[in-house]
């Protein structure tokens, strides 16, 4: 009886770690999250610190933030797109306030590695981010 305790142990945490697996989103690898703490004052919403990467040719969709937004480039060139308005091409050392819903999207339009450091102040208990279609 004894020698079936173990491998009973094992397949059983098999068995939850496959099930919390699959119900993990799968992580984006273009965001380096270096922290997300509480709003000091209001633990209604969440500061988050993060560098993004965006590969030559990519880049994001019309989206919005429950938040404010800052991002500064620091490497590359990024095509900044306010839903409505002409594009700004923002380079390395370029930086950009984005008020909290505001529709936008970034993109690197060039052969080149783009990174942009950004700060965040989000609610709390709301996604992150909210995808906007793309309609004229």
């Amino acid at each position: 009886m004894n020698k079936w305790i173990a491998p009973a142990i094992i397949v059983a945490a098999g068995m939850v770690a496959a099930a919390a697996w699959s119900q993990t989103p799968p992580a984006n690898n273009n965001v380096v999250q270096y922290f997300t703490t509480p709003l000091e004052h209001d633990a209604s919403r969440i500061v988050r610190l993060q560098t993004v990467n965006i590969p030559p040719k990519g880049g994001n969709e019309f989206h919005r933030h429950p938040g404010d937004q800052w991002a500064a480039v620091q490497e590359g060139e990024i095509t900044f797109t306010i839903k409505g308005q002409p594009p700004r091409l923002l380079k390395a050392g370029d930086s950009v306030y984005i008020p909290r819903g505001t529709i936008h999207r970034n993109q690197n339009l060039s052969d080149k590695p783009a990174r942009s450091v950004e700060l965040v102040i989000l609610d709390k208990d709301k996604p992150a981010l909210e995808n906007v279609a793309e309609t004229n």
